[in-house]
């Protein structure tokens, strides 16, 4: 059998195995590492909840492995066309059977979901496939060659360089080197890598890349999907003190109506049962919560990320997608002081 297509079978065994890997090791971490809390949380988390926070928390890694690969491959035809081998090799078989489509739907999905500060390096990747490609479809056509490779990218950095020129001065003030180097140096290397490659480091070159890609991606995949919450934060205010129905079904009589031995109990909201309500607390603990000591229940929201850089373009913070300016923001409200563990009406 071909190594592409046996590459192939294997990366298409192993791809659905990775979402659910993440999930177990998510919910084992939300867990505490304890298998007894762990099973409550498979019994009663939402599978479609689970894939729809893998989903929005890595919905940004499709654009990076189709056009860190779709480049790494059209590099590696064009510079090396006798080495260029969908049989044998799955980075160029992943090359020749991926559509132009797809190429233009990760560069408008990589648009709306990557941070302002990753859209230079964005716009570095798009303009590579689209050199790498009118190489390759157009060798005859010297103007168009020369069009694409070089007055687009010249044009491109000229722009970016204008619009991000004051942010990429504040982000050296302020220290932040990373960011300045994020908004910096791919518009200017947008035009080392408009052609081939010398064909005898080629393939070591595409290749060693590609294998660097793949390994590193899923190791920072898993670093941002342990972070993301996957089961609401509720705060809920209990009596301790107040008696449920008996299971004779007397009830015996309620304390007065005071707050003296009321508690808040924040935590993951598990679930809510016929008798009790399931959460785990901060410290990792799960409690039933007898439904007849359940004076009131709020949702709290998830804390606003504190953001780590100053730095915006033109009142774009560098930490923000294009999506969060498009989607309506929540309004402004005055937080419940249950989420804080407190009581109403407490000092």
């Amino acid at each position: 059998m071909a190594g592409a297509r046996q590459a192939q079978q294997w990366l298409l065994t192993l791809l659905p195995a990775f979402p659910v890997l993440l999930l177990v090791l998510r919910l084992w971490q939300l867990s505490r590492q304890d298998m007894s809390t762990m099973l409550l949380l498979v019994q009663y988390v939402s599978p479609l909840g689970l894939l729809s926070a893998l989903l929005i928390a890595l919905v940004w890694a499709f654009p990076v492995v189709v056009l860190a690969f779709g480049v790494l491959g059209r590099l590696l035809r064009l510079s090396a066309p006798d080495r260029f081998d969908p049989e044998r090799s799955l980075l160029a078989s992943g090359t020749a059977r991926t559509p132009g489509w797809v190429i233009s739907a990760a560069v408008a999905l990589g648009a709306l979901t990557w941070q302002l500060r990753f859209l230079p390096s964005l716009l570095m990747l798009g303009l590579w496939l689209l050199a790498l490609r009118t190489r390759y479809l157009h060798p005859d056509q010297p103007t168009r060659i020369l069009v694409v490779t070089v007055a687009l990218p010249a044009a491109a950095a000229v722009l970016a360089y204008s619009v991000l020129a004051p942010a990429i001065w504040t982000a050296l003030q302020e220290g932040e080197l990373s960011t300045a180097a994020l908004l910096a140096v791919p518009p200017a290397a947008t035009m080392l890598l408009t052609g081939p490659v010398p064909g005898w480091i080629a393939p070591a070159l595409t290749h060693g890349l590609a294998f660097t890609v793949a390994a590193v991606l899923p190791v920072v995949m898993g670093a941002v999907f342990l972070r993301v919450p996957l089961l609401p934060t509720a705060a809920i205010e209990i009596d301790p003190t107040k008696t449920t129905v008996t299971p004779a079904g007397d009830a015996t009589p309620q304390p007065p109506p005071d707050r003296t031995g009321l508690e808040v109990v924040l935590g993951a909201l598990i679930a809510v049962t016929d008798t009790s309500t399931i959460v785990l607390d901060q410290t990792g603990r799960v409690r039933f919560l007898p439904n007849g000591q359940v004076q009131s229940q709020v949702l709290c929201p998830q804390a606003a990320q504190v953001p780590y850089s100053l730095v915006s373009v033109r009142g774009w913070p560098v930490e923000e997608t294009a999506l969060d300016w498009m989607m309506p923001r929540r309004p402004v409200a005055d937080p419940d002081v249950r989420c804080d563990g407190r009581l109403p009406g407490a000092g």
